[in-house]
């Protein structure tokens, strides 16, 4: 009888779920304060580096499914937020499912408290190890961290087991038929206030968490604004074009805030200027260790307005920006390193284990190609690479890393780079694409007798630049669209049509040609393994 009523698995799975939540919530603030590790997010950086790129790349499409299908906006920022949505979620499944293990360990033996921490050692010690090994984000001592991860998981394990002792206890032998029913139904009550009490640390742990996650005044005063960038100061060099974009296009210069970031970690690196430095080894005659104020002070400062795609952009996507980047050529760099006759490659690492290589004769021959520690006028974002990122023409994002620590010459060619191994493009050139951003119906202009929809957007082609851009309407006669000056030529070019207005529902499509005569391809492919192509199409109801 006493047997029959101790708590089964599926109780465990639910406790060891209600637990999960104030751990986590718990572990979230301490983050925050003291800087220690997220196991959630270790846990889903590990897995982004050991799983099958067909994995990753089901995981990707998913999660930007979900988000055009909800019509989110902002898909970099969505998608980091879904990554790390998906990590607690990962970490919370585990608890449950250790849970499950733990109550049925506990239904065939006595020792609850000893059964609780082994389970929750079991648990965190794997992920107090993944934060020493992965984890570049966090500002406490990685032994601090995960001696505080292994104790949360244990006090979560022994919590559990002390849940599983209450509810286990069985009436007094002997007690009336009506007294039992009462004792069960005071089980349930304590599970119902151990929902409500877990639900209130998860909510307090979570919310100080957020809330102190933010830059919040100092002393009462309000918060400095942040410092003014190049853009502040300075027209576009394109000021003076008297062609004005349709209302509703994208703004031609991205703010930083608003520029696409996408990358292989939950929390990108944390990185100290104060302890960096840029190793420059391998096969050279010169090896370097460079810092920031080195690069700075020591080369001539190279600015460019550049475009940046990211190669999982769908058609008509905002993973696309446009932004003045300063840095040094890649081949000054590598010039004062002396590489030797044999060093043909430069094999470039991040501190997020992200790598690429470039070969040698390409930067020597492009000095577009470059390190950059600064957008518009300002020290690089943090979450977009501080204190520095290469810039390579021409191709995709998934081929330019950020955080980088080091470059090493060497005379081997290592499979393409980090996102190759996982399937993708070798060469990674970008592809012609034009948007259309606007149809602005509610914006009509009047062109003596006629009224005129303006429609407008971007195209893009890398530095081969746009010669033309055409609109059509209802799949009728390919229109030319107006072009405005790009602000270099290696960014967007903004367009604009006017349209000739009519009552009813249309639909409108662009496509460019690029400054060799190409055309963009109309052909409609997903973007694995190349990036993305086809035409761009919006509807209007008039």
């Amino acid at each position: 009888m006493y047997r029959n009523l101790r708590p089964t698995p599926l109780a465990g799975a639910l406790v060891g779920g209600l637990l999960a939540a104030p751990l986590l919530a718990v572990l979230y603030l301490a983050a925050v304060v003291a800087g220690t590790t997220f196991p959630p997010f270790d846990l889903f950086d590990w897995l982004a580096r050991v799983l099958p790129g067909s994995l990753i790349r089901a995981g990707i499409n998913f999660i930007v499914s979900i988000i055009a299908a909800l019509n989110l906006e902002d898909t970099s920022r969505s998608a980091k937020t879904a990554e790390q949505v998906l990590a607690v979620v990962l970490v919370a499944a585990i608890l449950m499912f250790a849970g499950a293990v733990l109550f049925a360990l506990l239904r065939y033996g006595r020792r609850e408290r000893l059964a609780g921490a082994v389970v929750g050692l079991v648990v965190g010690l794997p992920l107090a190890l993944l934060g020493i090994i992965i984890n570049t984000s966090a500002a406490a001592l990685p032994p601090i961290s995960a001696i505080w991860t292994a104790t949360a998981f244990l006090a979560w394990g022994v919590a559990g087991a002390w849940v599983y002792r209450w509810l286990a206890a069985a009436p007094p032998p002997g007690t009336p038929e009506p007294a039992a029913a009462v004792y069960a139904l005071d089980r349930r009550r304590f599970l119902v206030q151990l929902g409500g009490a877990t639900a209130t640390i998860t909510v307090v742990g979570a919310g100080l968490g957020a809330l102190l996650s933010r830059p919040l005044p100092a002393d009462g005063e309000p918060q400095a604004a942040a410092a003014p960038g190049w853009s502040d100061s300075h027209a576009l060099p394109n000021a003076d074009d008297p062609l004005k974009p349709a209302p509703g296009t994208r703004p031609e210069f991205t703010p930083v805030r608003d520029h696409y970031r996408i990358d292989v970690n939950a929390l990108p690196p944390a990185l100290d200027e104060a302890d960096w430095t840029l190793s420059v080894f391998g096969l050279v005659d010169n090896p370097l260790e460079l810092t920031l104020d080195d690069l700075r002070a020591g080369f001539e400062p190279l600015h460019q307005f550049i475009t940046l795609s990211c190669i999982s952009n769908p058609v008509g996507g905002d993973l696309i920006s446009t932004q003045r980047w300063t840095g040094v050529p890649l081949r000054a760099v590598l010039d004062r390193a002396a590489p030797l006759i044999n060093g043909g490659y430069a094999l470039i690492r991040s501190a997020d284990g992200f790598d690429e290589i470039l070969p040698i004769t390409d930067a020597r021959r492009d000095e577009r190609i470059m390190l950059a520690y600064a957008w518009d006028g300002l020290p690089l974002p943090t979450e977009h690479g501080f204190p520095l990122r290469i810039y390579i023409p021409n191709l995709y994002g998934m081929k330019q890393p950020k955080w980088i620590v080091s470059i090493e010459v060497t005379d081997r060619y290592e499979d393409g780079g980090y996102w190759v191994r996982k399937g993708w493009d070798e060469v990674a050139r970008v592809k012609s694409t034009s948007v259309i951003d606007t149809v602005a119906a509610g914006d009509l202009v009047q062109d003596g007798d006629r009224t005129l929809v303006p429609v407008g957007g971007i195209a893009y082609a890398g530095s081969r630049g746009i010669r033309a851009v055409e609109v059509r309407v209802n799949e009728g006669e390919w229109f030319p669209a107006q072009l405005r000056a790009p602000l270099s030529e290696t960014t967007w070019v903004i367009w604009r049509y006017d349209w000739p207005f009519q009552a009813g529902e249309y639909r409108f499509e662009v496509r460019c040609i690029d400054g060799g005569g190409a055309a963009q391809r109309e052909e409609r492919h997903d973007v694995y393994p190349s990036g993305a192509t086809g035409l761009h199409m919006r509807r209007a109801n008039l």
